[in-house]
């Protein structure tokens, strides 16, 4: 029997503009789109201490449109104190981004943008990140939102508070599958099926679910709130990505240079990005945190499991595997250019000596392996990828590899010049990581030693293991903190997002768990803290 493995296997349950259009599950909440005119509400990002890029999105009648932007200190703009022109059109999916200069330091401003015929776009807010010192930053770090598995509520939560310097979002902002292809078994939630329809593949595709998206009011307030560093992970392009190609792209979906390039393209239309790949953002001299990209950019393909147990002797293919093409030093996550780049500027940082280093990554890094008793786990009706993905990583890590290839997991080698490299500067390593659905904190090591923290953030909507195992979740993330040296911490069944706290001398992070997603809400609680103390690159 052929399978792959799917890291998603054990999380399952059950050139075109475009204009005015209305999106299913949204009339209620969501903005008006029956005219032209602005159709989505303000987004900030790519902050430093004296610019910020500004985005908004304005159909007009004709085939272009010059929109204005303004910047006040105040709520009432009676004073502008910065601003900018820019042109949009179908060309663009009728979004506009315009950076603003000349602002000042650690400043909280109001911005709004002006129509051709005077109409505003509603108000944003945004602030300026610090120069030089600062007692304390707060960052809101979020990943994998999925409209049909429910609300995005650890958006509103985090919008409305005040403590929230900065939103971070590591990845899969949205999901490519055609309706019903990952959802629950019963339906969206609240009916928040996005559009299209069909998987996304091409340009207009994209664009339309971005749209879809970007209707959430909660997303919409969390942007209107907060700038916000966005980095894709792979369902911004389809799952599990590289340079090269991608599981979930097949032959009959055409050409993969073609895919991948609609997808940047929506990409850069959609989002408050810069057309830089990766990125530097000095947080004063409290911290550096770094923006990089992890997909599609300089990845090479992942190992593949799956013919590992079609061998006549399946445990020395696998030995035979680990001992060879799984440690290959030609296998990158980041490319080289990007490694050099990245070691360089950590380097740079910490010669400067700012308190802390930062790096956002898709994906996780900390060494996770299956527990040899997950098979007792999973729930009678679980489905069979579930069980052949979880009786996989038991085989696997009976062998000493990982559960997961498409992370860090995959890539060992990498893995190792990134933290030897970090070890050798003297960094003060914090790694923020999404992907998982899951929440986790590690204590990272290298050659025996502590190279840094890992904070990875459960999912704002998509499931956890939840889904599919019949045990307490409690005995799950004992067992997998039992059995992995790295791992000291972690849950299996809440949504939410991480709130990091940084202080010259210690970065908190609270693993925010909101009540629910299956219906709109803002509760939510911390539920669970780590620190870790400058110099010491272990969590307290």
């Amino acid at each position: 029997m052929t399978f792959r493995i799917d890291r998603r296997s054990l999380i399952l349950t059950g050139t075109l503009g475009l204009g005015a259009y209305a999106i299913p599950g949204f009339a209620a909440q969501g903005p008006n789109w029956s005219a032209d005119g602005f159709t989505h509400n303000v987004a900030s990002g790519e902050p430093s201490a004296t610019s910020m890029l500004l985005w908004t999105r304005y159909v007009a009648k004709g085939d272009s449109a010059k929109l204005r932007v303004e910047v006040s200190a105040s709520a009432d703009f009676a004073r502008i104190v910065a601003g900018g022109e820019a042109i949009t059109g179908p060309w663009r999916d009728w979004t506009s981004k315009i950076t603003v200069t000349g602002l000042q330091p650690g400043t909280r401003y109001f911005y709004r943008f002006v129509a051709p015929d005077g109409s505003f776009s509603p108000v944003g807010r945004t602030r300026t990140l610090p120069q030089g010192s600062a007692a304390r930053f707060g960052i809101a770090v979020f990943s994998c939102s999925n409209l049909p598995f429910g609300y995005f509520n650890a958006y509103g939560h985090a919008a409305a508070r005040d403590d929230i310097d900065l939103a971070v979002h590591l990845g899969d902002y949205i999901y490519e599958y055609q309706k019903g292809g990952y959802a629950p078994a019963s339906g969206a939630v609240g009916g928040r099926w996005p559009l299209p329809d069909g998987e996304i593949i091409h340009l207009a595709d994209y664009r339309l679910r971005y749209a879809s998206y970007r209707a959430d009011p909660d997303l919409a307030a969390l942007h209107a709130a907060k700038p916000m560093i966005v980095q894709w992970d792979d369902h911004e392009s389809t799952n599990d990505s590289w340079e090269g190609g991608a599981q979930n792209h097949q032959p009959n979906e055409g050409d993969w240079a073609i895919r991948k390039a609609a997808a940047f393209q929506a990409w850069r239309e959609w989002m408050p990005v810069s057309d830089e790949p990766w990125k530097v953002y000095a947080i004063g001299s409290l911290a550096t945190l770094f923006r990089t990209e992890t997909r599609l950019i300089g990845r090479t393909k992942p190992p593949e499991a799956a013919a590992l147990f079609m061998a006549p002797d399946s445990a020395a293919a696998i030995a035979a595997f680990r001992d060879g093409p799984w440690q290959d030093k030609a296998m990158t996550m980041m490319g080289w250019e990007q490694e050099a780049w990245l070691a360089q500027e950590m380097a740079r940082s910490v010669k400067a000596g700012t308190r802390w280093q930062m790096v956002g990554f898709g994906t996780i890094m900390g060494k996770t392996m299956t527990p040899r008793q997950a098979g007792e786990w999973l729930a009678p009706d679980a489905p069979e990828r579930a069980k052949r993905y979880v009786q996989a990583g038991v085989a696997l890590s009976a062998a000493g590899l990982p559960m997961n290839f498409d992370n860090w997991g995959g890539y060992p080698a990498a893995r190792e010049r990134f933290l030897s490299s970090a070890q050798a500067m003297g960094a003060n390593l914090i790694v923020l990581a999404g992907d998982s659905h899951n929440a986790w904190a590690y204590d990272l090591a290298q050659d025996g030693k502590p190279a840094g923290v890992e904070f990875a953030g459960q999912s704002v909507s998509s499931p956890g293991y939840e889904g599919s195992i019949k045990v307490d979740p409690n005995m799950v993330a004992r067992a997998l903190v039992e059995g992995n040296l790295e791992l000291k911490w972690c849950d299996t069944s809440n949504r939410g997002y991480m709130a990091v706290t940084v202080t010259p001398n210690s970065v908190r992070n609270d693993w925010i768990f909101v009540d629910t997603v299956l219906t709109p809400s803002k509760t939510a609680r911390i539920g669970h803290s780590a620190t870790v103390t400058r110099g010491r690159n272990v969590m307290a």
